[in-house]
């Protein structure tokens, strides 16, 4: 079967693309990083999450999801690309004028959720690497500044596969739903790409899973691209930083470091840079995991 060149069919999201790609800087493998194995599918994923469940504004990234015989690896685009940018000093210079271009433009833009969407930052620090170590899942995270890392299990969607379809991209897709750390999620997962796989920590299905979405839709994953690969290297940093380390942590242990740090966001940015930023306002949405309390 032949895979679909990459397609994107929502414009805002070729208009990111395009910004970004003017800026990109290719990759270049250090001495921290190692390989994992060698993708020969890549797909792109529109990630959407809700600033809070009484908003109907979202945040928005791009997920690549490269795919390989042993290892995949599911990655913001967007956080990768400002890293790469930050390597060298050419990048740093383009990205403190992208940054001094953007504040320029947020002091007018009328829709500030719009701008930061468009603003090419850092966004989900998340990256999953699927059977690495074998049978088991690394995941790298932040908490502010700080690099985290903790080991997770595999298999851990226990799916029901419901006798309904629909078409996503031009492929035929089956549905299937599971309750995974106190959300219900939906599935849609394509037969015709055999590959047990989808975004995030998402896997287990007898296809690529193509659109996947919680109840409520607080969190939402959608394939907008497919490419065959040759060879592209699958990497795993084994240092955040050069001369750092990631601190190890429980999987729980540091999802509730998170949402201590969203709920009381004011309070670390002052204690952190010194410059207070008012009260801590409630926090109306929860992690993508609950299981943490």
């Amino acid at each position: 079967m032949i895979l679909r060149k990459l397609t994107i069919n929502n414009k805002t999201m070729a208009h990111l693309l395009q910004l970004l790609f003017l800026f990109f800087i290719p990759t270049i493998v250090f001495s921290q990083e190692k390989v994992l194995d060698k993708a020969y599918l890549k797909c792109h994923y529109k990630y959407s999450y809700l600033k809070d469940t009484l908003d109907i504004a979202t945040y928005d990234d791009l997920l690549i999801l490269q795919i390989g015989q042993n290892v995949s690896k599911s990655y913001s685009y967007y956080s990768f690309q400002a890293d790469s940018l930050s390597k060298t000093e050419n990048g740093k210079k383009v990205w403190n004028e992208i940054f001094n271009k953007s504040l320029n433009e947020w002091k007018v833009h009328r829709d500030r959720n719009k701008w930061l969407n468009s603003f090419p930052h850092y966004r989900s620090a998340t990256i999953v690497h699927k059977n690495y170590p074998e049978g088991k899942m690394t995941v790298t995270d932040a908490v502010s500044n700080e690099r985290v890392r903790y080991i997770d299990s595999l298999d851990i969607q226990d799916w029901n596969i419901i006798d309904s379809v629909k078409s996503v991209l031009g492929y035929m897709c089956q549905k299937a739903e599971c309750n995974f750390r106190g959300r219900n999620w939906t599935a849609w997962f394509s037969p015709d790409i055999p590959v047990s796989d989808g975004p995030w920590k998402f896997e287990g299905l007898p296809g690529l899973i193509m659109e996947i979405y919680d109840r409520g839709s607080q969190y939402h994953f959608s394939l907008v691209g497919i490419k065959r690969v040759n060879d592209e290297l699958i990497l795993f940093r084994k240092k955040p930083l050069k001369n750092s380390k990631y601190t190890i942590l429980d999987r729980k242990e540091f999802l509730k470091i998170k949402m201590n740090r969203l709920t009381h966001s004011s309070s670390f940015m002052e204690a952190e840079d010194g410059i207070s930023f008012g009260k801590d306002k409630p926090v109306y949405r929860d992690l993508i995991e609950r299981d943490y309390r």
